[in-house]
Parts: structure tokens; C-alpha cells; sequence
């Protein structure tokens, strides 16, 4: 195959992009209130500026770094090197080849339109590599180059005997999943119990400022089906506008329901349904033929909670009290951008 650069992707800290990824065959990069990358001159110099133009409020180590991963995006990152991209809701590792030069798309998801396109070539399942591996395709950044293991990715692009994962403690494993199911289920049956309605309504809008939105919660009575309003902007004119129903009941939520939320949410607009408990297959595949409509059910709600939870106000920390442990790390509990 010949010496090939290797390249890690995130698809955002909740796996946003998975969707565009794999439905598109694209890979792509958020920081979407920067323009067409390609008219940027090709030194790092002028992502920085472009970067520091668009986001004046970032940190001055925190530009650089934005900057450097937009650059080697579209100007080191060549047709032909392989890709990996470590999907969270899979528990999988897509490996794939790009195929072309930067593009810059805001037809599928604005809030992704740096584009590569590319040809998926293998879905592997995480426990086919070291521990180690799966470290560096767990980086705190979105774009980065694999270096370190490398040729366990490259094995299995080529159709090499597999590559056995590292001995792993499984009594430690075993103990690290029962802590994370049972405050899964205590949130969630907290929730359910303390936070019904109108009330859960108002959580939500809570998670919603903690993550940086500005919310409009509706009235308590008939809403026409959008609990809460959510935007950026101070007075929720500027796009994205969400539109958020939330449904506080362990049950799940079929098509019909989504759909119906669907129908309300213009061209212009995101939809988002957050529920205690599931969606059926039909709403799941529903959801995926819509860029613009995202499903949060209560095992991802938990995830969010987990990362925000410190800046509850007290009030909801009162209702919902968790206390910090150190177990192993895992993968999943980095974060991007």
C-alpha cells in the first residue's frame, strides 16, 4: 500500500457529524462562523487571523490550536491517506481513505461545512485494538495525526492477521460499568420521580444555558408542541433557532410524535425531542433522514448531565446530588473542541 499518512476525526463531543460522516461520506470539522477555508492563503498565519477574526472572545492558546487543525485539514491532509474516525454511538472504528480536496458545504449541516470527502473501507469493532490505540484516537482535539499506533490501523486496512488487544483488568472493567450503570439509573429514575412536566421542562432549558444557549421556555398549559425555544444570540434572531419538546416519561417515543415536532420546525431551523426514555426503531430512522432534527433519549441525556453537571445552580444539584470518583479512564470520557 505504501507509506501512508493517518489521520483521527471526531464527529463533536456528542458525536453530532456521525450522521454527515457515514450517510455522505464526508469527514468534516464544526467552526462553522468561519467561511470558505480555501480562501484563506495556505500558512498558518492567516488561519489564525481568520480564526481570531470570528472568534474574538477564545482564549489566545486556544486560537492557535483551532487554527492549526482547520490548516492541516485543508492544506497537509492529502488525497489518498486513510482516516479513522472512533464513532461513539457505535462503539466502533470506521477507517476510511480520503478521495478528494476541501470543500467547503453548508447544504447538509451548517454547523459542519468544512468537508473531505471520503470512502469508508472498514467498520471495526473497538476491542480489535490496544488499549494504547485507543487512547490516541481518543485526543482532545477533533483533527489530529495517529503516529504513535498507527500500524495497528494500517493491519487492518490490509488485511493482516488482527491485531490482539492489550490484557486488560476485567474485574476493573466490570466494577467501572456497574458505577456507571447505577448512576445512570439514578439520574434518570431521579429525574422521573422529582422533575415531572413543567418542571422537567425547566431542567432542561438549565442543561440547555450550561452548554451555551439561551432559552424561552413556554407557559405552563397547551404549547403547540415546542417546550422550549433555544438560540445563541441575545434576543434569538441569529441562526441555529432549536425548537425542543421534552418528554419526562420512561416510555419510549414513536414516529408519529417526532414527526409531528418535525412538522413545526422550518427550513431555517433545528428540531430536538429529549426524552427520559427511548425512541422506537421507526423514530430512530425517521430522525436520520433530518439533518436538522436531533433525538436525545435518556442514556445520552445522562452523558450530557455528566459533563455540565458542575455548573448546576444548586438547586438542581440539591435535587440531583452526585459526588465525584476516580475510577480508570476510559475513551469515551474525553471530550472535543
Amino acid at each position: 500500500m505504501g507509506e501512508k499518512t493517518l489521520w483521527g476525526i471526531h464527529a463533536g463531543k456528542m458525536g453530532d457529524a456521525d450522521n454527515l460522516f457515514l450517510k455522505h461520506d464526508v469527514i468534516a470539522l464544526g467552526w462553522y462562523k468561519i467561511s470558505d477555508l480555501s480562501s484563506l492563503a495556505p500558512n498558518r498565519e492567516a488561519f489564525k487571523q481568520a480564526v481570531k477574526q470570528v472568534y474574538p472572545h477564545k482564549k489566545p492558546g486556544a486560537i492557535p490550536n483551532i487554527a492549526g487543525q482547520l490548516y492541516r485539514f485543508v492544506n497537509e491532509m492529502k488525497t489518498g491517506d486513510l482516516i479513522v474516525y472512533p464513532a461513539k454511538r457505535e462503539r466502533v472504528i470506521h477507517i476510511g481513505k480520503i478521495t478528494g480536496a476541501y470543500k467547503y458545504d453548508t447544504s447538509k449541516e451548517e454547523n459542519y461545512p468544512h468537508h473531505r470527502p471520503v470512502e469508508w473501507l472498514k467498520k471495526v469493532p473497538r476491542t480489535t485494538f490496544s488499549q494504547g490505540a485507543l487512547y490516541e484516537t481518543g485526543s482532545a482535539m477533533s483533527f489530529f495525526q495517529v503516529k504513535n499506533y498507527a500500524d495497528e490501523f494500517l493491519a487492518i486496512v490490509q488485511g493482516d492477521q488482527k491485531v490482539e488487544p492489550e490484557d486488560s483488568d476485567d474485574s476493573v472493567a466490570i466494577v467501572v460499568s456497574e458505577i456507571e450503570e447505577n448512576t445512570r439509573d439514578f439520574i434518570i429514575k431521579t429525574l422521573s420521580k422529582e422533575l415531572k412536566g413543567h418542571t422537567f421542562e425547566n431542567f432542561v432549558a438549565h442543561l440547555l444555558n450550561q452548554m451555551g444557549y439561551r432559552t424561552r421556555v413556554a407557559p405552563e398549559g397547551p404549547d403547540g408542541g415546542i417546550d422550549i425555544i433555544a438560540h445563541r444570540d441575545e434576543l434569538g434572531f441569529e441562526p441555529p433557532i432549536i425548537k425542543v419538546q421534552v418528554k419526562s416519561s420512561e416510555g419510549s417515543v414513536g414516529e408519529p410524535t417526532v414527526s409531528a415536532l418535525y412538522g413545526k420546525v422550518d427550513n431555517n431551523e433545528y428540531g430536538l425531542m429529549v426524552t427520559l426514555g427511548n425512541f422506537t426503531k421507526q423514530a430512530i430512522n425517521f430522525s436520520k433522514s433530518k439533518s436538522n432534527l436531533r433525538l436525545i433519549d435518556g442514556n445520552e441525556l445522562v452523558e450530557i448531565i455528566m459533563i455540565y453537571y458542575e455548573a448546576f445552580d444548586s438547586k438542581y444539584k440539591g435535587i440531583l446530588p452526585l459526588k465525584s470518583i476516580y475510577v480508570p479512564q476510559t475513551v469515551e470520557d474525553n471530550n472535543e473542541e
